[in-house]
């Protein structure tokens, strides 16, 4: 038996044990290894598409579902032998998926097919499959010389090596800090919810019981965040700023040195593969094409909203002084969450925390589904499910669907037309110290034709409290439909072609999907589907929404300008490396967003060392930060489609699902874009979306 291979639909989670990692995973590589050797015996007179393309499509399949799994737990359920057993297997694996590219007898093979009139003839989307996966090969070194292929493939693993050291750290460094307090007095301004679940994660840690109430704050968001936000102790949300900030920049976790490592190793990749730097490697066939272009797009978009950005930092010192009293002057960074939240009450009357009862996790799920439902033309259905500690399960395998945590759900999504299984898919929404922090999907098996898909949805929302409900805020609502969004991308993806299927196209355009759903979380129509008080099932009064919707644009320069930072500094550090090499970090860090921060008291420690986007996979969103911008662009364009023609119109929606969703990247992202809209997307729907310029009248 080999748990991590196995080809069950319905993972057996219990049996993923820390001991069968090295035995499963040494199998899956056997198994792949034997199958791309029967694709380089493959003679020219006999290749075929089957017997060469497809075939080191399927090749590595068990070895893809065994290290996927367990990636996925050592996100989901951290723990020591099972991160060791990885850890050990990690060189051996990115060995095998680097060398792919640089065997000269599979890409002679490859070559010959992929350039023969047989292969000019195959249907489109088996020709682009032909056409890209050539292109995959070329990019990664497959035409260089033997000592240069040599490089990549240890280039390639001590990347995978630094950037899981990388990511271990920040998730160390984050569970090793807490704060607990014991006097309530000084948790004036924290809101009820945000007490509630310090009060019972000081119970769970066994640092408070009922008779000796305390409150445990972590650096998990949902913890530290209305502590930004709300406290009014000054010193405490100090504490709590300065001990996010040196998140793997401290002692045995500082990432500083793996920052370099990972930029040097990457611009020599670049350099071997001909290319100026890593920014114009990875954008080679994303849509923006070349890193100066993506740099371009980000500094245009920079000098649009620096006005009003420095105008409202400008407002929100000036508030600061009045009710304070003392002279105007820079914030403190520990300052401007808290005053901002002060300065929106008092401009809009809306408290953040009177929405939260309309917000029950539950609900949000269901009424997105609804929502999906009526767009997308499928059904949702929960499924029971039961979890048992690694190594218990039973033999017999009962009807209930094994899950690898007791809060986890399962569900199923079908076509409404055709009954047929489009895919299915878990979700586990809130924090554990086990658990990394952040919100994702995943696929864990795309399906074929015919086959459903298997994906998953993860997050780190506001926690259920003393059985109640887990009620969220708004942000983390617009979280569960931006990631949702993504999983819609994968499991109602109808691509013959596995690795053209769902979520596997070009890297700024894989947010459109997820971002266009965020949408949903402001319209009144859609709203009054899962917006609904978890008690008396009250939609959202008329009032209060007035006032969010007021409220919306609030700070929005601020918000644009962080996500245009983040975008500045990873292009900056992948295009120009060599300006900034040697240097001190966290001097970088000023030097390039010297234009897109606020002129705030205190420096924050660069972010560079806990930018799990950038540092914690050997690509990941490196020199693609900028592409939540890009897709911003997109998702507010497309939705004006949406807005025209009704914002639940199953039409508009069914057209998304066919030209978007389930086209996956068996055409050119261009060309869906212009399927779907009939046209080249406009920038200026998102700067008038997020109130930055004003409506042109038709």
């Amino acid at each position: 038996m080999n748990p991590f291979l196995a080809p069950d639909f319905h993972v057996r989670w219990s049996t993923l044990v820390p001991e069968a990692v090295e035995p499963d995973i040494r199998l899956g590589l056997e198994i792949a290894r034997n199958n791309i050797a029967k694709v380089c015996e493959v003679g020219a007179d006999e290749a075929t598409y089957e017997n060469t393309f497809l075939a080191l499509e399927e090749a590595s399949t068990a070895l893809n579902h065994g290290w996927g799994r367990l990636n996925h737990l050592d996100s989901v359920s951290d723990n020591p032998a099972q991160r060791e057993a990885l850890n050990k297997m990690l060189p051996e694996v990115t060995d095998f998926y680097s060398s792919i590219a640089l065997n000269d007898k599979l890409w002679a093979v490859l070559k010959a097919y992929g350039e023969s009139d047989a292969a000019a003839r195959l249907d489109p989307v088996r020709h682009r499959h032909v056409e890209e996966t050539l292109a995959d090969f070329r990019q990664s070194g497959a035409d260089l010389p033997e000592a240069e292929k040599k490089r990549i493939a240890e280039i390639e693993a001590e990347l995978s090596k630094l950037t899981k050291e990388y990511s271990e750290h920040v998730l160390d460094s984050t569970n090793a800090w807490d704060l607990v307090i014991d006097d309530e007095v000084k948790l004036d301004g924290l809101p009820d919810s945000a007490k509630a679940g310090a009060l019972a994660n000081a119970k769970a840690k066994g640092v408070a019981a009922d008779d000796k109430p305390a409150w445990r704050f972590t650096l998990q968001f949902p913890s530290m965040f209305p502590v930004m936000q709300h406290l009014h102790d000054d010193s405490i949300r100090r504490q709590v700023w300065e001990a996010s900030s040196k998140v793997g920049g401290y002692g045995e976790y500082d990432n500083t040195s793996l920052v370099w490592k990972i930029l040097q190793l990457r611009q020599e990749k670049a350099a071997i593969l001909g290319q100026k730097h890593f920014a114009d490697l990875t954008l080679l066939r994303r849509m923006a094409r070349t890193g100066e272009s993506a740099l371009g797009f980000i500094e245009n978009l920079h000098e649009r909203v620096k006005p009003a950005f420095l105008a409202e930092y400008r407002q929100l010192a000036a508030f600061k002084a009045a009710k304070t009293g003392e002279p105007e002057g820079p914030l403190e960074p520990w300052q401007v969450a808290y005053w901002a939240e002060r300065q929106r009450k008092e401009n809009y009357d809306l408290d953040d925390e009177a929405l939260r009862p309309y917000f029950p996790v539950d609900g949000v799920m269901a009424g997105m589904f609804e929502i999906a439902t009526k767009l997308f033309g499928i059904t949702i259905k929960k499924l029971e499910s039961v979890y048992y500690e690694p190594g218990t399960a039973p033999e017999k395998k009962g009807d209930a669907v094994e899950v690898w945590h007791p809060e986890v759900a399962f569900y199923e999504i079908h076509d409404a037309e055709t009954g047929a299984h489009l895919g299915s898919f878990y979700a586990d929404w809130h924090p554990r110290e086990s658990k990394r922090g952040g919100a994702w999907m995943n696929s864990l098996h795309t399906g074929g034709e015919g086959e459903p898909h298997l994906g998953l949805i993860i997050g780190n929302m506001s926690p259920p409290v003393d059985g109640n409900p887990a009620l969220l805020t708004h942000n983390e609502v617009e979280t569960i439909f931006h990631e949702f969004g993504h999983l819609l991308h994968g499991l109602l993806s109808d691509v013959p072609v596995k690795s053209l299927a769902g979520t596997n196209v070009a890297w700024d355009f894989v947010e459109l999907p997820s971002q266009i759903m965020e949408n949903f979380c402001w319209d009144r129509e859609s709203l009054d589907l899962f917006a609904r008080h978890h008690e008396t099932g009250a939609p959202i009064p008329k009032e209060l929404f007035d006032k969010m919707i007021a409220a919306k644009n609030y700070m929005s320069g601020s918000g644009f300008m962080r996500q245009l930072g983040f975008a500045k500094a990873d292009l900056e550090l992948h295009i120009h490396l060599d300006r900034y090499a040697g240097k001190d970090l966290d001097e970088v860090d000023r030097e390039i967003l010297a234009d897109y921060r606020a002129p705030l008291k205190t420096d924050a420690p660069s972010m560079m060392r806990r930018f799990g986007h950038l540092f914690s996979s050997p690509t990941g969103y490196a020199a693609g930060y900028y592409s939540y911008k890009w897709a911003e662009v997109l998702d507010a364009d497309a939705f004006t489609r949406f807005q025209k023609e009704g914002i639940l119109n199953g039409e508009t929606g069914r057209a998304f699902r066919e030209h978007v969703l389930s086209k996956g990247n068996s055409l050119a992202p261009d060309e869906l874009y212009r399927r779907f809209m009939g046209r080249d997307p406009e920038l200026e729907p998102l700067l008038v979306r997020a109130g930055l310029a004003e409506p042109v009248l038709a």
